[in-house]
């Protein structure tokens, strides 16, 4: 079979859509969530161990910006994987599965999103 159509293999040519976007990046935080379970089992551990290690949790929490901006980025993940997989059981159960309703879907996740990172930020700080 010969196909005349043109092949693209530059993708940082190719604009995505909305909705593509926010499924990769929803796969990417999947990911993130899962490398970052190596901090929240080593934080809850030691936390857990003993006073002095809750004492030294608590410090690193308060005190090191590098902690904060870990644990912040661990919620931030959080946030935004939990609504964009909102997102996909409503489109599991066939709510809004036109190309109408996807990009609302997802501009809905994009704004929901930001604002409960803005909210995890203000939390963590």
């Amino acid at each position: 079979m010969n196909s005349k159509r043109p092949v693209n293999l530059d993708l940082t040519t190719i604009k995505m859509p909305l909705p593509a976007l926010t499924s990769i990046t929803h796969r990417i935080t999947g990911i993130l969530l899962f490398i970052g379970l190596i901090f929240a089992f080593w934080a809850l551990d030691t936390s857990l161990s003993s006073p002095e290690g809750f004492d030294a949790v608590s410090h690193a929490l308060s005190n090191n910006l590098l902690v904060k901006l870990i644990a912040w980025g661990l919620l931030s993940a959080l946030a935004y994987h939990f609504v964009a997989g909102i997102k996909h059981l409503l489109m599991d159960m066939n709510i809004g599965v036109t190309l109408e309703g996807g990009l609302k879907k997802a501009q809905a996740t994009v704004v929901i999103s930001a604002v409960l990172i803005i909210l995890a930020g203000v939390w963590v700080w």
